[in-house]
């Protein structure tokens, strides 16, 4: 591609990405390793070499992109004299090439864009903004490759669901394959190796943001938790929460089970919509047994659910009970089940509340919770202090 001043160079980070041969290019990478920049630039060039090509970039969110990839791609074909600007329809975010190409921007919270026409190349950036059920209907609408980039500040579907697959490619890019970056920035970067030697969260923000190694998100409330493939068959069941939820929020239904010295989550229901009797024959179809805990302030649904000869049950709610089952729960060793999808997305965005220093309160969000209260629920009331012999919680700030 064309340069002006030297600023969009043919990066090692380019170089790399192009080396990738599988459909699905998975590319985790720090801050500042020209992710974005560099799939822009080389889908630009397919996009010129290659006549009525189609190419979707999407992002979390249209404010999402226009703060990101669509400002640097606007970025990209201005400074290398390629933008004409009664190609680019700003209404529609869709810039058209003169051989018919085209590379459209739209953000994964549009429906209607995710089951909407198919497309050649997909491009999401920062995939692990978007929920893997997002991601399946983008890429079932896409014929050839498909460019995944993220920090890697914690786990999600890209790790559980893409990884050892034969047609995902993986690949790390630090700071150190972006030639492009000013030396201001990479001096301000390495401060950071010497801040982390004396402190644990810079010591994650190195390993994420410098090193693209997998970390952990700081606030977030449950970290000490491993993905397994399947429920082991010795696994004691039990028993399940509930969380009830109806049109924006979705009902989850966690089960619990005990195994060794580790408890186990299995995700068995999370759907929005579903009357009380359509979430009974659902559970009647997937063999529900053993003692389920609900939100005690939906009494109605527990009734009702006990006609359809469920053993269903208000949890016990007191004081602080949020915080008693999060302690509960960051007692034990817990592994979560690969499928559960919607369970493992809240728990890496389950957070504690930030105060007006920037530091962490002692209360939750109230989001990304639907999962992670039917949980505590059930472990509220099968291994909370109530138990006989149980130890008392230790709670944890993460």
């Amino acid at each position: 591609m064309n340069q002006k001043k030297n600023k969009f160079k043919y990066t090692t980070a380019i170089k790399k990405i192009r080396g990738l041969n599988k459909r699905i290019k998975v590319i985790p990478g720090g801050s500042s390793a020209g992710k974005t920049i560099a799939i822009l630039m080389i889908l630009i060039d397919k996009a010129i070499k290659t006549p009525q090509l189609r190419i979707s970039v999407v992002a979390e969110s249209m404010p999402h992109l226009r703060r990101g990839a669509l400002r640097d791609f606007l970025n990209i074909m201005k400074e290398t004299n390629r933008f004409i600007p009664s190609h680019w329809n700003i209404s529609n975010s869709i810039y058209t090439f003169s051989n018919g190409s085209y590379m459209e921007f739209f953000g994964a919270d549009q429906p209607d864009k995710l089951r909407g026409g198919r497309r050649d190349i997909l491009y999401v950036n920062e995939c692990n903004s978007i929920d893997y059920e997002s991601y399946t209907q983008l890429a079932i609408r896409t014929n050839e490759d498909i460019y995944l980039d993220y920090n890697p500040s914690s786990k999600f579907w890209a790790n559980t669901e893409l990884q050892n697959q034969d047609d995902v490619d993986f690949l790390t890019l630090t700071y150190r394959d972006n030639e492009a970056l000013p030396k201001t920035i990479i001096d301000q970067l390495e401060s950071y190796r010497e801040k982390a030697k004396t402190s644990t969260y810079y010591q994650n923000w190195v390993k994420v943001y410098l090193d693209g190694q997998m970390g952990n998100i700081e606030g977030t409330i449950y970290q000490d938790y491993e993905v397994i493939d399947q429920i082991p068959e010795d696994a004691r069941l039990l028993g399940y929460g509930c969380d009830f939820g109806y049109a924006s929020d979705p009902l989850a239904l966690i089960a619990l089970y005990k195994y060794n010295d580790s408890i186990i989550a299995d995700e068995v229901i999370y759907q929005t919509g579903l009357l009380n009797s359509e979430l009974a024959s659902q559970m009647k179809q997937l063999n529900i047994k053993g003692e389920i805990y609900a939100d005690s302030s939906e009494p109605k649904s527990i009734a009702e659910l006990k006609k359809y000869g469920f053993q269903i049950k208000p949890v016990e709610k007191g004081r602080d009970s949020i915080n008693y089952g999060i302690q509960v729960l960051q007692q034990n060793k817990m592994l979560i089940t690969k499928h559960s999808n919607n369970l493992l997305e809240e728990l890496q965005k389950y957070m504690w509340k930030r105060d007006k220093n920037g530091g962490y309160e002692t209360t939750p969000i109230d989001s990304y919770n639907h999962g992670c209260d039917a949980l505590r629920y059930v472990a509220m009331m099968k291994l909370g202090a109530r138990k006989e012999g149980s130890r008392k919680p230790i709670f944890k700030m993460m």
